[in-house]
């Protein structure tokens, strides 16, 4: 086996069947390219060049993502890529091994050579369209390596959840990860862009540069993002191209499953917000994936960002007041260096307006937290507007009877009532508790702030916070005899 020495000054690694060439960052098989993303190219490089030493997971790290806050499950996340690209553990052949409480270790023989010997001209371009990602996706490596584990068993996926969730990020990062296994590569079309009088079936093949039949015979994943408008098109089309196509998957994104044969439903929740016991040291609250991010992305605006213990109140409530929802929190933190934590601490309590200042580059609905809203509640019904509007009384979680007797009148009978609350939390926006055989619902704090900003609903909001106080056995002066119902609830 080479040295360390050896292999640091090799531009070619060459490994099993596979030349490694570190300039072009391109791995082959013979004459057949590999797709697979940069940072797993990154980890791959740091293992081999040390095969046959144990590199610790720290240090694996420190040395593929030097700037981010990164868990423990994002390198391993990576590393289940990478097994599964060399078809490590196939035949016999390891490449990659766990070392129990220390880190990894490649143990296959290793050569290297100084010229690489290939013309690279000829090799076929990554079969895929997906957009490149500026930033580290935060948080969600268990629930991107299950979907991982799923994709290439499952037809169709869709990944539901509350605007300025990361539908969109899950789902992108996850078929970046699938690059490999999709012989005829991963296609992504943004349903956001197309015009709303085209025909869906038109715009696909238009987008994806093909026509059915080519389609249809392809092994590959087909992302279609933003499905939220298109949903009843989906659905015909969708029906259609799975029994047509028996090689195809798709992963859809969208607030609101299809509810089509074949579809399995992954929900993507907030990111972890620490609790109040969990804000006495800056390392405890470091494990909660909302902190991770706006600490990232203060690092990103801010050179020499430090988060310090006295922060930690501040913290906790920016995270915990936008709901862990990593659009609201990047939206956030682009304004650290003009107003610094405690100014974002402060503007809490004034609305929406101040989570505005998005990427130039980002789409018009994520440049502010009521765009993302907007979009998400632009084909609601009247009644759905109305019974969301008036459900914004409830500042904690409730049941469907309190609504009822709080926001029911003859306009909108309990029936009624009970199935818009049902068409709500099934378009995620409401979110649903389940618990001792009770189901609750509530608002995002960020949802009630945009609900407030609306015009004021013709029911009248005064008789509703007068409902709502009897209800939760509160007198005109403002006591409550039930606060400690609501504290557990909170």
């Amino acid at each position: 086996m080479n040295s360390l020495v050896d292999l640091s000054t090799a531009s070619v690694l060459r490994f099993g069947p596979f030349a490694f060439h570190l300039r072009q960052r391109l791995i082959l098989e013979g004459d057949r390219q590999l797709r697979m993303g940069g940072r797993a190219l990154d980890i791959l490089q740091v293992l081999v060049e040390r095969a046959g030493r144990v590199v610790s997971k720290e240090q694996l790290i420190a040395l593929v993502w030097p700037t981010s806050v990164v868990e423990d499950i994002n390198l391993r996340v990576h590393i289940a890529a990478l097994r599964r690209a060399l078809g490590d553990g196939e035949n016999g052949q390891r490449y990659i091994v766990n070392v129990p409480q220390c880190g990894y270790s490649f143990v296959a023989p290793v050569q290297g050579d100084s010229v690489a010997q290939v013309v690279f001209e000829s090799l076929q371009p990554p079969q895929h369209n997906l957009p490149a990602r500026l930033t580290p996706v935060t948080g969600r490596d268990s629930l991107v390596g299950g979907l991982v584990r799923q994709l290439p068993l499952c037809r169709l996926m869709t990944v539901t959840g509350p605007a300025g969730v990361g539908k969109s990020t899950v789902a992108l990062r996850a078929a970046e990860l699938l690059l490999q296994h999709f012989r005829d590569g991963v296609w992504r079309v943004d349903l956001a862009l197309i015009d709303g009088t085209a025909s869906l079936p038109d715009a696909l093949l238009h987008a994806l540069n093909t026509d059915f039949p080519a389609l249809a015979a392809r092994h590959a994943l087909l992302v279609l993002d933003n499905a939220d408008h298109w949903r009843e098109a989906c659905r015909e089309v969708l029906e259609t191209l799975l029994a047509a196509a028996p090689r195809l998957a798709v992963l859809v994104t969208s607030r609101e499953a299809l509810q089509v044969s074949l579809e399995s439903v992954q929900h993507v929740p907030p990111l972890a917000v620490p609790g109040v016991s969990a804000c006495c040291r800056v390392e405890e609250a470091m494990a909660f994936s909302a902190v991770q991010l706006l600490v990232s992305r203060a690092r990103a605006r801010q050179h020499g960002f430090t988060l310090r213990e006295q922060d930690l109140p501040a913290v906790r409530e920016i995270c915990r007041r936008l709901d862990g929802l990593p659009l609201a929190i990047e939206l956030a933190a682009a304004q650290i260096d003009a107003l610094a934590l405690v100014g974002l601490h402060a503007q809490l309590d004034n609305g929406l307006q101040w989570l505005s200042f998005g990427r130039r580059t980002a789409v018009p609905r994520h440049q502010s937290m009521s765009a993302a809203l907007d979009w998400g509640c632009r084909h609601l019904s009247d009644q759905e507007r109305r019974v969301l509007q008036r459900l914004a009384v409830f500042k904690t979680a409730f049941t469907l009877d309190a609504a009822m007797a709080v926001i029911s009148c003859a306009q909108m009978p309990p029936s009624m009532l009970a199935a818009a609350v049902e068409r709500l939390a099934a378009k995620s926006l409401l979110t649903v508790e389940r618990g001792s055989g009770v189901v609750r619902y509530r608002l995002l704090n960020t949802t009630r702030r945009y609900l407030g900003e609306l015009p004021a609903d013709s029911g009248g909001s005064a008789e509703l916070e007068r409902r709502h106080a009897r209800y939760m056995g509160r007198t005109h002066d403002g006591s409550d005899v039930r606060l400690a119902e609501q504290l557990v609830q909170q």
